[in-house]
């Protein structure tokens, strides 16, 4: 998986943001790129673990942190556009929604509002059909994000379902007339063997690997669906025990009260019953989310694979 900065310029309208231009990016190393050069190029394998070992916590934000600043700084002496306006990732057949990509994007996002993240699948580009979608966290989400509050009280105050806490944003790709020619050499220099595979019917291989990352999600899903049920089971057994409590109580002072005695002093009752903490629903939203897009992609793949096989079949009759 490979990770980058995008960078290029946000037009405005009237005040606000209306498109944004990605005109340039560059990818984020590891450890052993900023590492780099001497040292583990110099002691081969050993000495490339010891990068990888040296350059982790705060060593390897500081140094990512510079790479980035140097990078930006070399834009705007070349004068190219040098505003950060988000990120890019790659992601295998569009797997990519999880926690850490929530919480990456809305750093992103909450110190420049109106940058997106660029999700790309090069299985999908390899194999002929460009694949790049951009994304943007709503509102909501951002707010509950901030403060680290998923609670279901929350989620249900907010609205946030599966398909709303995050959109699509549209993209239109434009190329200069460099790259347009550079594309037409490409292409007359590409062999003609690989050119024309346009009824690949290879369709087994893709088809079961998305299958199969579509079941380990719906077994997640399930998974966070007992622990829901579990909490509710825990939480309503733990009001009955506080109303018999309460009950108890309160029959009691009703006898001390006839006999004139005084009643039983008050007692905090989140003492002898500690509240639950809250369960998280951050998790079954991102996994119901990737469910979404396994079935969306097995969908426009059937498609595909169905109009490939007609055609196939009516070049065979013929």
């Amino acid at each position: 998986m490979s990770q980058g900065i995008l960078t290029g310029m946000i037009q405005q309208a009237d005040g606000n943001a209306n498109r944004i231009e990605i005109t340039n990016c560059f990818g984020l190393p590891n450890a052993v790129n900023l590492r780099g050069g001497a040292d583990a190029q110099g002691a081969g394998v050993a000495g490339a673990a010891a990068a990888s070992t040296a350059l982790t916590g705060t060593d390897y934000n500081e140094a990512c942190n510079k790479f980035i600043t140097d990078n930006l700084k070399t834009f705007r002496y070349l004068n190219v556009d040098h505003l950060i306006v988000g990120w890019y990732q790659s992601a295998l057949f569009g797997t990519f929604v999880n926690k850490n990509f929530i919480e990456d994007h809305f750093m992103y996002q909450n110190e420049i509002k109106e940058s997106v993240v660029l999700i790309y699948d090069p299985f999908k580009t390899q194999y002929g059909s460009l694949s790049i979608k951009a994304y943007r966290l709503t509102p909501n989400l951002m707010e509950l994000e901030e403060r680290k509050e998923f609670t279901p009280e929350a989620i249900k105050e907010n609205r946030l379902t599966h398909e709303n806490f995050m959109e699509e944003i549209p993209i239109v790709v434009k190329n200069s007339h460099l790259v347009n020619s550079l594309l037409c050499e490409v292409q007359d220099l590409t062999q003609s063997s690989k050119r024309f595979n346009f009824l690949d019917l290879s369709t087994n291989n893709v088809l079961e690997k998305v299958m199969r990352s579509l079941i380990d999600n719906v077994d997640e899903l399930s998974g966070e669906t007992n622990k829901y049920l579990n909490y509710h089971k825990q939480l309503q057994k733990q009001n009955h025990l506080k109303q018999q409590y309460l009950q108890k109580r309160e029959a009691e002072n009703s006898a001390r009260r006839a006999r004139g005695e005084p009643p039983l002093p008050d007692e905090d009752i989140n003492k002898i019953f500690k509240p639950l903490p809250a369960i998280s629903r951050l998790e079954p939203l991102l996994i119901s989310n990737q469910i979404k897009n396994y079935s969306e992609q097995i969908n426009e793949f059937a498609s595909h694979a169905f109009t490939n096989l007609f055609i196939a079949e009516g070049v065979q009759n013929k």
